[in-house]
């Protein structure tokens, strides 16, 4: 009798350890198929058009600029944890994609320089000031304490002081390699914000309006470019800030024998007329920095009235704040192709 009982207790707890083991496996079986299914749904989200990847590492469109008082400011690649909420900019380019890509969350931009008419809305006391494109009021920055902070060139004194108040991104452009640093700033915001599509549908636009211009360079044999400041004249050549209506749009340059410089190499009226361009294009450097410009009193001397771009009607002025200072956008550099577009069809 004892042998049988104890042959039955044996038995039962034999029982009820293989329940507690089949039960503990089906717990761990739901964790996890439960864990397969939000790794599974996480993994579809991130990354997916319209929905960024982040944690992200976003490198500078330029590794490092020289100061023209000397020196070189080398700038970082960034890792940001999650997508930036409250966005400071100073470069108007950048700004400019931000505002075509319908990125929302800009908080502050610099309102103290000449904003470009179709940049007019961020004058408003919607968005705060940041400063100047050359005096940062760092102050008011800390204060909005934005979670990422757009350079170009003309802030890069002040990278350092920036990175105090937080995260900063160099945006800007390569003068000898413009239209490639242009679209890499674009692809930046794109991926930082979730607007691959909006970019893709953006730049299609270029396909045409780029086809256009160049079918309409064809039609001349040489051009200048050249930027006027208060009654002075500068020239522009392949390889510098206005390269791009060489390279890019197709214009041949009536000469290879100018000084590379962000603001060109002096240039006499005299000199005008002795390489006698069949297109010169005039960028109103006096317009865009605020001041009275009296372009086309000044052009139209007695000296240029005879060169073959005077007689032909084939100056353009150049709209100074667009070409100036808000080009690198999306909109700015549709802008531009359009307006010569506009001037020499």
């Amino acid at each position: 009798m004892k042998k049988l009982f104890f042959a039955l207790l044996t038995a039962m707890v034999l029982l009820l350890a293989a329940c507690g083991s089949n039960e503990e496996a089906s717990k761990e079986e739901s964790t996890d198929k439960a864990a397969a299914e939000g790794q599974s749904e996480e993994t579809s989200t991130a990354g997916t058009e319209g929905i960024p990847s982040y944690p992200m590492t976003v490198s500078p469109t330029v590794a490092s600029t020289e100061g023209r008082e000397g020196g070189t400011t080398n700038f970082e690649d960034v890792k940001f944890e999650k997508m930036p909420e409250k966005i400071a900019v100073f470069d108007y380019g950048f700004l400019d994609t931000l505002d075509a890509l319908g990125v929302e969350g800009i908080v502050g931009v610099a309102k103290d320089s000449t904003l470009s008419a179709h940049l007019e809305k961020y004058a408003s006391d919607k968005y705060k000031s940041v400063g100047g494109l050359k005096e940062p009021l760092l102050e008011d920055i800390a204060e909005m304490d934005p979670d990422v902070i757009f350079i170009s060139g003309r802030q890069s004194a002040f990278y350092e002081e920036l990175k105090e108040i937080a995260p900063v991104v160099f945006v800007g452009t390569s003068e000898d390699d413009y239209w490639n640093t242009f679209l890499s700033s674009v692809d930046l915001a794109a991926k930082m914000f979730g607007k691959e599509a909006e970019a893709e549908e953006y730049t299609a636009k270029f396909d045409s309006a780029l086809e256009e211009i160049k079918a309409l360079a064809g039609n001349y044999e040489t051009s200048l470019v050249t930027m006027y400041n208060e009654g002075k004249l500068s020239g522009f050549a392949t390889n510098s800030r206005f390269g791009y209506i060489y390279d890019i749009y197709g214009f041949k340059p009536v000469t290879e024998d100018i000084e590379a410089s962000s603001h060109g190499s002096n240039f006499g009226f005299e000199a005008i007329l002795e390489f006698n361009p069949q297109v010169l294009f005039v960028i109103d450097r006096t317009a865009a920095t605020g001041g009275d410009s009296n372009i086309e009193a000044d052009m139209e001397n007695d000296i240029i009235k005879k060169t073959e771009a005077y007689q032909n009607e084939k100056i353009v002025y150049l709209d100074g704040p667009l070409w100036y200072l808000s080009g690198g956008g999306l909109q700015s550099e549709l802008a531009k192709i359009e307006e010569v577009l506009a001037e020499l069809k």
